[in-house]
């Protein structure tokens, strides 16, 4: 395959700091890079030389003469007053190329105004917009922040089948796992502070947990022979030979070497705990027939759920669905068409709201971390606002900048540092993946998986929501809602629901009438979801069984708090058993009507 674009020799600082040195690829014909690395290790300025937009300090960025290049920012920007097909003919190497990829982004409207749309729907419209320049190589800038998981999917797909070269700057992991054929991670851990590997995501995690095995090695190995070397220097050379000179120089050179290896194998992860109160109610959030509607269409209606300690509800659905909206209920920011919402008194929330508009970009870091002082209170203890900003990987000289001259990730971990100051009950996180790097998103997660209260969690980040979630609140955009034990349950349960809106062909519709083969069985997924109904029965049996045997046992009898976890257990244990009893009970009537129907 040809050289698309290369890259030699490149180098830029960023104040007193090298973000990257004498860094050196090249991009061939159909190869998608995946680019990751820690917030501020210059991601994004790469991205923006390799595009032609920023000069390097040193180096040289050549892109192969004819070959068309197209970057998606990863805040896109359009022509004020622009308008969707305006946006598309501007960038579109043709017409038809324009009608293309704005009928497979999803438009329906192309005469919609650019300032109307969503953020999802304008990163749709500036990848359509790029992919419709017909592209040699395509550069995107955190493409699936703000899209959803359809979005997102569609991408995959796209990129997958494109005749083109990509780099794509993405903290997703299922993104990179799907479109990846090899791996970038830009990071000063690195000799020359870049390391690439063939393949997917998970083949770059092995390839790079053996290359720092080498380095280990190679450190310790470095550092026992400066140990030599300096014993030799301690008891001093007494005759000054040219060789003994030649020695003191290498011991000197290897003593550099050693410090150098050092200062990349440190690393520093930003800490995150979120505080939780001493609540024991068992019931934080208690939604009874709720419906909510906005803007004149209904988001959703007859809704019915409870949060308690240790609930992890996920919330998907497509851009606009009312994901937002239903944190925004819970929150008490919005009250329900019909229905209840019963909040314990004194209920204390938190919430991670997805625009981040909550700090005033004009302040110091300083005041925006420690309004009222230059301490905070954590857990009951003062902190002195140095040690906070340190443990969110901030360093000290930024304390005195404005919040606006923060990166995305940045301002990500100082709405996180503001955010664990306040003790919560129930975390309603809105889109909180958006710009961290993924070494905090691993933090991020265990953190959530150890709090004790309730998290409502909106974000299409696949791998976190699969991870975190225990449950799944999903919204179709139509109105359609329903509870859900994964991700991939409420996909198929879109998946059909979309196959059920198509029209039927007239021929079709009259035939719909008489019962038909395939309406005398039950669908693929309800057959799979019979045949294991008996064993899932079982085991929910069994953890019932474990769950009362715990509760009666003598050190929890004798323990409050032991006590009051395994009857939360048991309460849950006993809801899942009834759940699969009337499912289980539904889908034999189902049966039954299906062999009356045939009789």
């Amino acid at each position: 395959m040809g050289v698309l674009l290369t890259c030699e020799a490149v180098s830029r600082q960023f104040g007193a700091a090298a973000l990257f040195d004498n860094l050196t690829l090249a991009i061939h014909e159909g190869e998608r890079h995946g680019l990751v690395g820690p917030n501020g290790a210059g991601k994004s300025t790469l991205l923006r030389i390799l595009a032609g937009l920023d000069a390097p300090d040193a180096g040289a960025v050549s892109l192969r003469r004819g070959a068309r290049l197209a970057m998606v920012a990863q805040e896109p920007e359009f022509p004020a007053g622009s308008s969707v097909r305006e946006v598309m003919e501007a960038a579109a190497a043709d017409a038809v190329a324009a009608k293309t990829f704005l009928g497979q982004a999803g438009f329906r409207d192309p005469e919609a105004p650019v300032d109307s749309l969503s953020g999802g729907w304008k990163k749709r419209l500036a990848i359509a917009a790029a992919l419709a320049a017909r592209p040699d190589l395509l550069l995107l800038d955190e493409p699936t922040n703000h899209l959803d998981i359809a979005g997102i999917e569609w991408l995959e797909e796209t990129l997958i089948q494109a005749p083109f070269a990509a780099v794509a700057v993405s903290h997703d992991r299922y993104f990179l796992e799907n479109i990846a054929t090899h791996m970038m991670e830009l990071n000063r851990a690195f000799p020359g502070g870049l390391f690439r590997a063939e393949g997917n995501y998970s083949a770059y995690l092995e390839k790079r947990e053996q290359f720092l095995a080498a380095q280990a090695r190679a450190r310790e190995s470095l550092q026992a022979r400066v140990r030599r070397e300096i014993e030799w220097l301690r008891r001093g050379a007494k005759a000054r030979t040219r060789k003994a000179k030649a020695r003191v120089e290498a011991a000197q050179a290897m003593i550099e070497d050693l410090e150098q290896a050092r200062a990349r194998a440190l690393t520093e992860t930003a800490r995150i705990d979120f505080s939780a109160t001493d609540r024991k109610t068992k019931k934080l959030v208690e939604l009874d027939g709720a419906a909510l509607r906005m803007g004149g269409r209904e988001l959703f209606s007859a809704l019915t759920l409870v949060l308690s300690p240790g609930r992890r509800l996920g919330v998907a659905g497509p851009n606009g669905s009312g994901k937002t909206s239903f944190l925004r209920l819970l929150l008490g920011e919005l009250e329900p068409l019909q229905g209840e919402v019963r909040r314990a008194p004194g209920l204390r929330v938190v919430y991670f709201e997805q625009h981040r508009r909550q700090v005033d970009p004009a302040l110091p870091l300083r005041r925006a971390l420690a309004p009222e002082g230059d301490t905070v209170l954590y857990l009951g203890r003062p902190v002195h606002v140095n040690g906070w900003a340190r443990r969110f990987l901030f360093r000290e000289e930024q304390l005195v900048q404005p919040v606006a001259s923060l990166s995305g990730g940045e301002r990500a971990r100082l709405h996180l540092a503001r955010l664990m100051l306040e003790p919560a009950d129930v975390l309603l996180l809105d889109e909180p993946t958006n710009d961290l790097d993924i070494p905090t998103l691993d933090v991020l997660e265990e953190s959530l998986l150890e709090f004790p209260g309730a998290i409502v969690l909106v974000t299409h980040d696949r791998y976190l929501m699969d991870r975190v979630a225990n449950g799944v609140l999903g919204l179709d955009g139509e109105g359609g809602s329903g509870l859900f034990a994964d991700l991939n349950q409420w996909e198929e349960w879109m998946d059909e629901r979309q196959q059920a809106r198509k029209p039927k062909p007239a021929a079709a519709a009259a035939r719909s009438a008489q019962p038909s083969s395939q309406q005398k069985r039950l669908s693929y997924i309800e057959q799979r979801e019979y045949e294991q109904m008996e064993q899932r029965i079982a085991s929910a049996e069994a953890r019932l069984a474990e769950a009362q045997r715990l509760l009666q046992a003598p050190e929890t009898v004798s323990d409050a708090r032991r006590m009051e976890a395994a009857w939360a257990e048991v309460q849950q244990a006993q809801e899942e058993v009834d759940r699969l009893y009337a499912r289980w009970a539904e889908l034999e009537d189902k049966i039954g009507q299906l062999r009356d129907a045939q009789g």
